[in-house]
């Protein structure tokens, strides 16, 4: 059973940078596509990033979070990171990392393993 770990969230001031991490166990991380969600309160998961499992497949970003976060993985370690920079209040949600087999998705119904998720606090 793949389990996957959240860290790094917190509290941050408009325009910083945070670095969520998340730990994978249990699995073939290398034959894993990683993604990264987020959720506010009363609103559906909405996609962040994603990982595909193939070194040399382009990354997937949202509109709304290019050329500010980039997703990245350490296949060695089996982590998968979310750097995030120049950081907004509508950026505050609670992110949460995702796993599927191989290609990436922009949809949260096609991943098989999610973890708990980090909470991140923007304030204006």
């Amino acid at each position: 059973q793949v389990r996957l770990v959240e860290s790094g969230g917190g509290l941050v001031q408009d325009g910083g940078s945070l670095r969520l991490s998340c730990e994978v166990s249990g699995g073939p991380f290398s034959n894993l596509a990683m993604g990264w969600f987020r959720q506010t309160s009363g609103t559906e998961r909405e996609f962040v990033a994603a990982s595909p499992w193939s070194i040399g497949s382009p990354e997937i970003y949202a509109d709304s979070v290019k050329g500010r976060f980039t997703i990245s993985r350490d296949n060695a370690k089996s982590i998968v990171f979310l750097q995030m920079n120049s950081l907004k209040a509508d950026d505050t949600a609670v992110y949460y990392c995702a796993a599927r087999y191989f290609a990436g998705s922009r949809r949260s119904d096609e991943y098989m393993y999610w973890g708990q998720g980090t909470r991140v606090t923007v304030s204006s």
